[in-house]
């Protein structure tokens, strides 16, 4: 295999953990930030919401592109709970309010992949059930001064110190980091953007 220097892709996204699971798979991307309010409309349901704003942020990018046109992959993330997404905390209260509502209780984490080229738009949706065990409050709170819950959906990471509250994760292990790679793969083949790369 030739090393890959150009990308094949642009990522909708500035979360770095999206772009690390891209290169996971060796795909050769280059980042955009979407400038896209993720807010959930009137009447519409999670997994309406996740994947229009996946959309969204792939058509913005694709559209504000003055480069080479690539085709553009946009996801989105929501953390479900009662029917209600739980965002990003604003606060140490916020934060720990979500973690006290998750503990000892299951949740679900959607995560809409959306692909936008030239010839049209393809989207799939990754739906994942994560089990919390029961959380002490001190927990809790050494959780948030670490640092790792303020710009996670649901206040929390999988890959990272909140891999110790998962008692049990039914569906993608990616897909509620952030990029379903399965659901990716799937994409990326239909468009016939190149993976397994070195890059």
């Amino acid at each position: 295999m030739s090393i890959v220097t150009e990308p094949d892709l642009i990522l909708a996204s500035a979360s770095p953990r999206r772009s690390a699971l891209l290169r996971q798979i060796g795909v050769a991307h280059r980042t955009a930030m979407p400038g896209v309010a993720e807010v959930r409309l009137a009447g519409e349901s999670a997994a309406d919401c996740v994947s229009r704003l996946a959309l969204v942020k792939a058509h913005q990018v694709l559209h504000g592109e003055t480069r080479r046109r690539l085709p553009v992959l946009g996801a989105d993330t929501a953390v479900v709970l009662d029917e209600q997404m739980l965002g990003k905390p604003t606060d140490r209260a916020a934060a720990l309010a979500m973690l006290e509502r998750l503990s000892g209780r299951s949740h679900q984490v959607l995560t809409a992949v959306a692909l936008v080229a030239g010839q049209g738009e393809a989207l799939r949706l990754s739906i994942s059930t994560v089990k919390f065990r029961a959380i002490e409050a001190v927990e809790m709170q050494h959780y948030w001064a670490s640092g790792e819950p303020g710009d996670k959906a649901g206040g929390y990471a999988v890959q990272g110190y909140a891999a110790v509250f998962i008692e049990r994760l039914e569906g993608s292990y990616s897909g509620v980091m952030g990029l379903p790679l399965f659901e990716t793969a799937a994409l990326l083949d239909a468009a016939g953007v190149p993976r397994w790369q070195v890059l």
